[in-house]
């Protein structure tokens, strides 16, 4: 048997108290589609191939370092974004110097949240949004060791 080729991310699934309200908020912050849910679980469509799965838990845990990362087209969508988490849900955002956005949601998910150059070109090149933007990278830097690769 060959080597396993991984195409990317199936799903992230994250934990709530409440999924109905998590759904709300992942449809209106990021205008997700909600696939199907029901009896303590959702799952909405992220991008052409993926979901975030939503499963009830009786006890969120916040501050822990698992997280998982959203990539927007413009950094105008990235401003918008932090708009809506301040203004409309109150949420603390955190500007880091790679990430301009990362908040937790109100149900204790880190999330970040970048916009399409803020990445690597290595990580785009599969996504056919990004291959018909025309988005132009700065040039590539060569690696400082082997460990970049």
């Amino acid at each position: 048997m060959g080597a396993v080729q991984v195409f990317g991310i199936n799903h992230v699934a994250i934990e709530t108290d409440d999924v109905p309200a998590t759904v709300a908020f992942y449809e209106d912050v990021f205008g997700l589609r909600m696939l199907k849910g029901g009896e303590g679980a959702a799952w909405c469509q992220v991008g052409e191939h993926q979901f975030l799965a939503i499963f009830e838990v009786e006890q969120v845990a916040r501050g822990r370092a698992a997280h998982f990362g959203l990539i927007v087209k413009t950094n105008e969508e990235i401003e918008a974004v932090k708009s809506k988490l301040r203004g409309t849900y109150g949420l603390n955002v955190l500007e880091a110097s790679y990430t301009r956005c990362d908040f937790e949601d109100p149900w204790g998910n880190h999330v970040q949240v970048v916009d399409l150059h803020d990445e690597s070109m290595v990580w785009l090149l599969p996504y056919r949004e990004v291959q018909v933007l025309g988005i132009e990278f700065g040039e590539p830097r060569p690696p400082a060791s082997v460990e970049d690769l």
